[in-house]
C-alpha cells in the first residue's frame, strides 16, 4: 500500500519534456539518415555525364593536349586501339582499352584514370609510355567507361580490379611469362594505384607513378565536405562512412592510400601540383614521408588538380622516363 502511494506520477510538465526530447532525438536521426544517404549518392553515385563516353573523351583529352594529335591520329590510322573485357570475382564485366608497343617488348604500363573519368582520360600519359616504347592497358575502373557497376570505390576496392588487370596484361603481353610492368594513376588513379602498392604483388610489378593522389577517401571527403557545405566532419561523414560500409562493403577509413604506400618497397615516383587545392598539395608531404625508399617526387609549379602534364607536358615526361627507366629497361631487346 505504501510503495503504491511513494510512485507518484510525473509532472505534465516533465513529461511533455521527455516526448519532445524523444521526438527531437527521432527527427535529428531521420535528418542525419537522410544526409548521410544523399551525401554518399553525390559522392559516390555522381552524374558521370561523360564518363560513358570513350569517343568524346579521346577527343577531349586531345583537344586539351593538341600536340599528341598526330601521334593519336596515326594510333586511329593503324586501328591500334583494341577493346577487351574481363569478368572480375564480384560477376561484374569490366572493360580496358590496349595498345601494342612500336615493336615487340614485355615493357606493360598500366594506366589508371581518375574519379568521373574512364580510361580515354589517360590518353595524354600513354603518350609518354609509348613513345617510351611500352604496351599500354587502360582500364576503365568500376562504374566508370564501359565497366559494370553501381557506385564509385575511391580506388579502395578499386585496388582487386586493378590487381585483376595486371594478370591480364601480364598474361596478354608477358614472353617466357612475365612482363616488366609500372602501374601509374592521376587523382583516384593514384589513389588506386597506392592502394595497390601496399599488397603483396608478384615480380613482374617494377615500379609506381602516383600523380595528385589523397592520403584517405576520409580526409579528401572531409575537405570537400567543409568546402563545398560548410559542414564539419561530425556527424555526417560518420553516417555516411557506416552507411557505406553496409551499402557497398567499405568505409571511408579503411580506404587509406596513405597506409598502403607505408607497406610499399617497391620505387614510387610522387607528382603534385602545389598550386592544388581539391586534392591539397600537403596531401603530398605527408604521403611522401610515409612511403619507405625507393622513392622520388616532383612538384609541378602552379599547376591545379590534375594538370601538371598540361602545364609542363615536357618536363612531366622526362620525369617520368628518367624515374621509371632507372628500374625497367629502356632498350629494345627483350629480357
Amino acid at each position: 500500500m505504501n510503495e503504491n502511494m511513494n510512485q507518484r506520477p510525473l509532472p505534465s510538465s516533465r513529461k511533455r519534456a521527455l516526448v519532445g526530447f524523444a521526438v527531437v532525438c527521432v527527427v535529428l536521426l531521420a535528418a542525419l539518415g537522410l544526409g548521410s544517404d544523399y551525401m554518399l549518392r553525390y559522392a559516390l553515385r555522381p552524374s558521370m555525364e561523360h564518363s560513358h563516353d570513350l569517343s568524346w573523351r579521346f577527343h577531349n583529352i586531345i583537344d586539351e593536349n593538341p600536340q599528341l594529335r598526330p601521334w593519336a591520329d596515326s594510333l586511329q590510322r593503324h586501328h591500334a586501339l583494341r577493346d577487351t573485357f574481363v569478368t572480375m570475382p564480384t560477376g561484374e564485366r569490366h572493360h580496358a582499352t590496349y595498345i601494342l608497343a612500336p615493336r615487340p617488348t614485355d615493357r606493360v604500363a598500366l594506366l589508371v584514370h581518375g574519379y568521373e573519368d574512364n580510361g580515354m582520360g589517360m590518353m595524354h600519359i600513354a603518350s609518354i609510355y609509348h613513345h617510351m616504347g611500352f604496351n599500354l592497358l587502360l582500364p576503365d575502373l568500376h562504374a566508370h567507361g564501359r565497366s559494370e557497376g553501381e557506385a564509385v570505390q575511391m580506388g579502395w576496392l578499386d585496388r582487386l580490379d586493378v590487381m585483376r588487370w595486371m594478370e591480364v596484361a601480364n598474361s596478354r603481353f608477358g614472353h617466357d611469362g612475365s612482363t616488366r610492368m609500372v602501374l601509374h594513376g592521376v587523382s583516384m588513379g593514384a589513389a588506386t594505384v597506392m592502394c595497390v602498392s601496399g599488397e603483396t604483388l608478384p615480380s613482374y610489378v617494377k615500379c609506381f607513378v602516383e600523380d595528385c593522389g589523397y592520403t584517405s577517401a576520409w580526409d579528401e571527403f572531409e575537405g570537400e565536405l567543409h568546402d563545398r557545405f560548410g559542414l564539419p566532419a561530425f556527424p555526417l561523414l560518420h553516417a555516411c562512412s557506416a552507411l557505406c560500409r553496409v551499402r557497398y562493403g567499405w568505409s571511408f577509413d579503411e580506404a587509406s592510400p596513405l597506409r598502403q604506400v607505408a607497406r610499399c618497397h617497391k620505387p614510387m615516383l610522387f607528382i603534385h601540383g602545389d598550386r592544388d587545392t581539391f586534392v591539397p598539395f600537403s596531401m603530398l608531404a605527408r604521403l611522401y614521408a610515409a612511403k619507405p625508399q625507393p622513392k622520388a617526387q616532383w612538384v609541378s609549379p602552379g599547376s591545379i588538380h590534375a594538370r601538371s602534364f598540361h602545364d609542363h607536358p615536357d618536363v612531366y615526361a622526362a620525369h617520368v622516363r628518367a624515374f621509371v627507366g632507372q628500374y625497367i629497361s629502356l632498350s629494345d631487346s627483350l629480357r
